[in-house]
């Protein structure tokens, strides 16, 4: 299909950055990739410089549009990013901090704040969210009282997206799926919670319009095109939170599938036709929030530390490559001879939502190799997303889906893929576009300029190429056996983790 109409997506992701141009019916003309520039500070704090940020942006755009013939063929471009790292701007939109990464997790303390002084319950009734100090609103109080002189030169708190479409186009806005992640975002009437604002001291001004998803915001500037390769012509339009653009490249908007999401972190996200008022929900890690398909909702669960869990593993075994890590941990039998892996590197998972608990390895012995180790990651990769995937379909509210999609870069781990079919008993059905959260991007984009009219002409025009995983019997039986055994780690290490976390945080 040639319709002379390219479209634009951006993906600003944890690990990479990654650019994507494609035609309306989704086949891809081209992409670019970089490592997302992240300052490691102390442990457990990270942080991106925006200027940093801006210029990985600019070259995977001016390494994408260098792929085409005529780049002025651009017509609409949007951002996805990860959900919880915002920048604080002034009015002119000079940055007044760096942006703080979404799994930082210095804001424990004005975690406890909130609980104390505005309540969990309060917080739940507005936001659908439990109090993790990862959210923007835990970010914004910690600049409040460790950087007050940042807060008062603040016009301007803008997710990662925004930021990015703001140095785009020069426009400040959000939508209702990075809102959701704040929180600061009232679920029912898809709005800015004040209230919550005021109950923190903060001033309204300091959050962007809230835009459906897909809507433009205004055109690229002569500046932006110049760093870029787009033209000026070119539409920028909201886009949304990473995991959701990604549910909406894959056509996944309403109930009856469910998404599996894997990059550094892993996502379970399920379409519901309105939000849950479930406070365990919440007690349990899940989230609830608005989607980038208009007047939908989604239950959201998932790994903190899921891809990032191997590129952990992969770097301490960095004396082999990772084609032969593969291989060699494809001979070791299922189960890793009862080495367990809990990755819980940031914090908990869904569905224990126990944010002092800590990763380990169980069950070593002098004769566990690299490729067990290797193995026994991946295993606990899929046993803990099982697991946060059972938790959260044990609600009655929501309907069990029919199918599972998975997309991202973890599914070229072929390895990893069986283990979690199996583990899953089900079959897993892949999208062959690996970069499906800046197609997501791309799609909106072309909501925004015109090419699309809704979510049900976009799922008219884009053609899905797909593959199957089907779960091997064998390793169905064996894995049921292991989850048993599994299963009782974390209670194992619970407390003993607890008393870790108060002595070295």
């Amino acid at each position: 299909m040639d319709s002379g109409v390219l479209l634009a997506g951006l993906d600003v992701g944890t690990t990479n950055i990654k650019a994507l141009i494609c035609e309306p019916d989704g086949s891809v003309i081209a992409t670019a990739s970089t490592p997302t520039p992240t300052h490691y500070l102390r442990s457990g704090w990270a942080h991106y410089d925006p200027d940093e940020i801006w210029s990985a942006v600019c070259g995977v755009l001016t390494d994408a549009t260098g792929q085409l013939h005529t780049p002025a063929r651009v017509d609409g471009i949007a951002v996805a990013s990860v959900g919880e790292t915002g920048y604080p701007v002034d009015s002119a939109g000079n940055p007044t901090y760096k942006g703080i990464a979404w799994f930082d997790g210095r804001s424990k303390d004005q975690a406890a704040w909130l609980a104390e002084h505005v309540g969990a319950e309060k917080v739940y009734a507005t936001c659908r969210m439990s109090l993790q100090p990862i959210y923007g609103l835990c970010k914004l109080l910690w600049i409040r009282d460790n950087e007050p002189d940042v807060l008062a030169r603040t016009a301007t708190w803008l997710n990662s997206a925004d930021y990015v479409a703001f140095r785009l186009s020069g426009k400040k806005a959000t939508d209702h799926s990075l809102a959701s992640r704040a929180l600061l975002f009232d679920v029912d009437r898809r709005d800015w919670a004040y209230d919550l604002l005021d109950a923190c001291q903060l001033p309204d001004r300091i959050l962007a319009p809230i835009k459906p998803s897909g809507e433009a915001i205004g055109n690229v500037t002569i500046e932006a095109s110049s760093l870029t390769g787009l033209p000026t012509s070119t539409t920028v339009s909201t886009g949304g939170h990473d995991h959701v653009c990604g549910a909406f490249g894959v056509g996944v908007i309403d109930p009856g599938t469910v998404l599996n999401s894997l990059g550094t972190a892993e996502a379970h996200f399920l379409p519901i036709t309105k939000p849950l008022n479930r406070p365990e929900v919440a007690a349990q890690g899940y989230s609830v929030g608005g989607h980038v398909a208009r007047d939908k909702y989604y239950a959201i669960g998932g790994l903190y530390s899921s891809g990032g869990s191997v590129d952990w593993v992969s770097r301490l075994l960095g004396s082999l490559d990772h084609a032969t890590m593969l291989d060699q941990a494809a001979q070791v039998p299922p189960g890793s001879g009862g080495v367990h892996f809990l990755p819980h590197l940031r914090i908990a998972n869904p569905p224990f939502g126990d944010a002092p608990s800590r990763g380990a390895f169980v069950g070593l012995t002098g004769d566990v190799d690299q490729a067990t180790l290797y193995r026994a990651v991946l295993e606990g990769i899929a046993m803990e997303a099982k697991l946060c995937l059972d938790g959260l379909l044990s609600y009655a509210d929501i309907d069990i889906p029919e199918r599972i999609v998975a997309i991202g870069g973890s599914t070229r781990n072929a390895l990893l893929m069986s283990i979690k079919s199996a583990v899953y008993g089900k079959t897993i059905t892949v999208s062959e576009t690996e970069e499906g959260t800046a197609l997501g991007a791309a799609l909106l984009a072309g909501l925004g300029c015109g090419v699309y009219n809704n979510a049900q002409d976009v799922a008219r025009q884009v053609r899905h190429q797909t593959r199957e995983i089907r779960p091997d019997p064998e390793l169905v039986e064996r894995y049921q056996q292991v989850l048993v055994t599994y299963t009782n780690v974390y209670p194992a290490l619970k407390e003993l983790n607890a008393r870790i976390d108060k002595q070295y945080r």
